[in-house]
């Protein structure tokens, strides 16, 4: 097991040695730099600022300097609001997307796997049918087209819920339905797919020839055994929902890191772009690596390995 999860860790920290400098030789090659405006900036003022982060050092000096900043966990200093860091406004707006997400992952987990076993159980049948079409729709439709048609309908037509913040309980409700509907569609459809083909194992029909009741059945050995591919989908569902809700909360006014990201692409802010994407990945690829040995875990027949079995 340790060997395994070194491994894993490894190729963890190699992914991210990978983005960081994909991500920092791709900001130094678009065209433009975060100071440029409308007026024109004096040559003195353009020199001073860049002296004072490090721009006018060679690339190669300015890509070390960066690595070692970020070894010592520093992102650096935003280039566009005035003398702050980029980790301080990372930890101050991250808070509520990570509570928005959250939410709309365990709404997701419980609803879908609920749809996906009942149409699993009812096979072939009316509910089985529309479980289906509700997620081929929950899936062909993008977040911020439903955020549109959620806010429009039940926020200024209806009065029902807020349209933007989410100040109150009823602010979450339309925001989470966003973000929520794709992954509740897979889930379902992966759900059902998997207790499917449990239903139809050799172990299941044992232990209905046994004269086990349905109930043990279906929570000892169906549920147990078709709920790991939800597992391995779960881990990689809640690092994409947490950072991929930046056009829902636009749409809904949320201040979280999304907005903020969005609006540093817009500034040009190159320092606070590398830090928020490079937090991201640490997110997703933190993700995939306890996904990974949750599912070792929950799974004892697969082998640990680490290039080779072992």
């Amino acid at each position: 097991m340790a060997r395994y999860v070194t491994s894993k860790l490894l190729y963890t920290l190699l992914s991210l040695f990978i983005l960081i400098t994909a991500t920092f030789f791709l900001m130094k090659a678009i065209p433009g730099d975060p100071f440029m405006s409308e007026k024109e900036v004096p040559a003195p003022i353009r020199a001073r600022l860049e002296a004072q982060y490090g721009l006018d050092k060679p690339l190669m000096t300015q890509y070390v300097n960066y690595l070692g900043n970020i070894v010592q966990g520093d992102l650096g200093i935003s280039m566009k609001k005035l003398n702050q860091e980029v980790g301080n406004i990372i930890g101050q707006t991250f808070g509520v997307s990570l509570r928005l997400g959250l939410i709309a992952v365990v709404v997701s987990t419980i609803v879908g796997v609920t749809l996906g076993l009942l149409a699993a159980l009812y096979h072939r049948k009316f509910i089985d049918s529309l479980v289906m079409v509700v997620a081929v729709i929950g899936i062909a439709v993008p977040s911020f087209v439903l955020a549109s048609l959620l806010q429009y309908t039940f926020g200024l037509k209806l009065g029902l819920f807020p349209i933007t913040g989410t100040k109150t309980l009823l602010g979450y409700v339309l925001p989470v339905m966003a973000l929520s509907a794709g992954p509740i569609a897979y889930i379902a459809r992966l759900t059902r797919s998997s207790m499917l083909e449990v239903l139809n194992a050799d172990y299941i029909k044992t232990a209905k020839a046994k004269g086990l009741k349905w109930p043990a059945i279906l929570w000892k050995h169906v549920i147990r055994n078709g709920i790991l591919p939800v597992v391995t989908y779960v881990g990689p569902m809640t690092a994409n929902v947490v950072t991929g809700s930046v056009v829902v909360e636009r749409i809904f006014g949320i201040g979280g890191i999304g907005k903020v990201f969005v609006d540093s692409i817009t500034n040009r802010d190159y320092t606070l772009i590398m830090g928020i994407t490079l937090f991201y990945g640490i997110i997703l690829m933190a993700a995939r690596f306890i996904t990974d040995i949750v599912y070792v875990l929950v799974d004892p027949r697969i082998k640990l390995t680490s290039g080779k079995e072992g």
